[in-house]
């Protein structure tokens, strides 16, 4: 699997897998070690936490997982899912242009297609509502700029 060139540039100019890291390395197991990990949500205070960041969304049942709702800027379109699993959070983006698919993949896999397949970021850990809150925030204002890195690509 390789990226779509204007996702690997777009990825690269906002330093995504050095953003990741630094999220993953604030929300990591020293900051919440497993036993005080939030293995289950409220679905509805997550739907909230999205909300209140300005996006809306619904929750897939049969996937689990968090789908903000498809955004049409130009002729692309962007998608952003979110598992929560276990205390950890899990990213999905989705971008096209027109009808092609240019990257529907989790955040994990593009540090691996970008620096090497071995190289692995840990997912942020939250253990409460406040935490994940925080890496809403940071993982959304990765996606704004996500967004503009590939429009202008």
């Amino acid at each position: 699997m390789e990226l779509n060139e204007k996702i690997k540039s777009a990825l690269i100019k906002m330093d995504f897998v050095h953003k990741y890291e630094e999220l993953s390395n604030k929300f990591n197991s020293d900051r919440t070690p497993e036993e005080e990990l939030l293995e289950y949500v409220d679905r509805d205070e997550v739907l909230e936490i999205i909300e209140k960041l300005g996006y809306k969304a619904s929750f897939n049942s049969k996937e689990k997982f968090f789908a903000i709702r498809e955004e049409k800027i130009g002729n692309f379109s962007f998608g952003f899912h979110i598992i929560l699993r276990y205390g950890a959070v899990d990213w999905g983006w989705v971008a096209r242009e027109g009808n092609e698919l240019l990257l529907g993949s989790p955040w994990s896999i593009y540090s691996r297609l970008l620096i090497d397949p071995d190289y692995r970021i840990n997912y942020p850990l939250f253990g409460t509502y406040e935490d994940l809150d925080e890496i809403f925030e940071i993982g959304f204002a990765m996606y704004e700029e996500f967004k503009k890195a590939v429009i202008s690509s």
